[in-house]
């Protein structure tokens, strides 16, 4: 393909970039995301400390231990493919809203929300070697009570959040699907501002309430067993710095003659990424009977 296979690489990556950030994943910019390099990668915490009150004069100054913490982040990779048939279709991979670009951005970008959806209820990886594995803590989880998402349940969550001092300032997030967020219209007791709020909410208006910017992802965990009464959903709302994406490598593409398949041309796409839950007390689980 000489000099015209540089040019369609160039410009499918450079349309592939533009898509993944803006109609990929949905969940990529609410959480913190960090460049890394290697299989795996560390990252370092520090816990909060108490300072002691001076009583007597001239006392001794007292030494205050750091309480280091690290999460561990373990990356993998991720690929795309297609096959172009025809010179005409070849053509196609230089248009922005080339189908190839679309459906290679929407497939990794898909991969990245299910890599964070399944890193926020999984077992993190804590110590100086990430071989202390940390679950989701029980006390973390709203339980389901045989009911979908109601005021109450997202009432619940968000003081458990500021009950651990989760930075009032800082970004947070409600991850729900199509249902949750329908089954709040249907909450006898909300109040007619509240319900004005959810209707423009399910339209599409607006994307915040009570604090949280509401993201709807239909991919989210389905759940079976223990508190849900029936299958359900696992709803996320989180604090933005409670969950990190890693990449070890950014999107690459290559477009190749494929002797081995009649000398069509391959399209091609891939990503290293990883993900983790950094802090338990910036997440919690709602749960919801469907």
């Amino acid at each position: 393909m000489g000099d015209i296979s540089t040019a369609f690489v160039k410009q499918f990556g450079s349309n592939l970039d533009f898509l993944v950030q803006q109609k990929g994943s949905l969940l990529r910019n609410a959480v913190r995301v960090e460049t890394v390099t290697g299989e795996e990668a560390y990252f370092d915490q520090l816990a909060s400390t108490a300072a002691i009150k001076k009583t007597t004069r001239n006392s001794d100054t007292p030494l205050i231990k750091s309480d280091h913490r690290r999460r561990r982040v373990t990356m993998y990779d991720y690929q795309w493919a297609d096959l172009v048939d025809n010179e005409d279709k070849l053509k196609m991979l230089i248009d922005p809203q080339s189908d190839y670009a679309i459906n290679a951005a929407w497939a990794l970008g898909r991969s990245i929300d299910d890599a964070i959806i399944a890193a926020y209820t999984g077992t993190a990886y804590a110590g100086k070697a990430g071989g202390t594995s940390t679950i989701f803590p029980a006390a973390n989880i709203v339980s389901c009570g045989a009911t979908g998402l109601t005021l109450q349940k997202l009432l619940d969550g968000k003081y458990l959040l500021d009950a651990a001092d989760v930075d009032p300032n800082e970004e947070k997030y409600v991850v729900v699907t199509a249902r949750q967020l329908t089954e709040l219209l249907n909450i006898s007791e909300i109040k007619d501002a509240d319900y004005n709020t959810v209707r423009a909410l399910v339209r599409g208006e607006v994307d915040s309430y009570l604090g949280f910017k509401f993201i709807v992802c239909n991919r989210l965990n389905s759940i079976n067993g223990g508190s849900v009464a029936a299958n359900g959903r696992s709803v996320m709302m989180f604090a933005k710095s409670g969950l990190l994406l890693a990449l070890a490598k950014d999107i690459n593409t290559r477009i190749d003659v494929r002797a081995d398949k009649s000398y069509a041309t391959q399209v091609y796409a891939c990503m290293g990424i990883g993900a983790t839950r950094m802090e338990e007390a910036k997440c919690v689980q709602i749960l919801c009977t469907e």
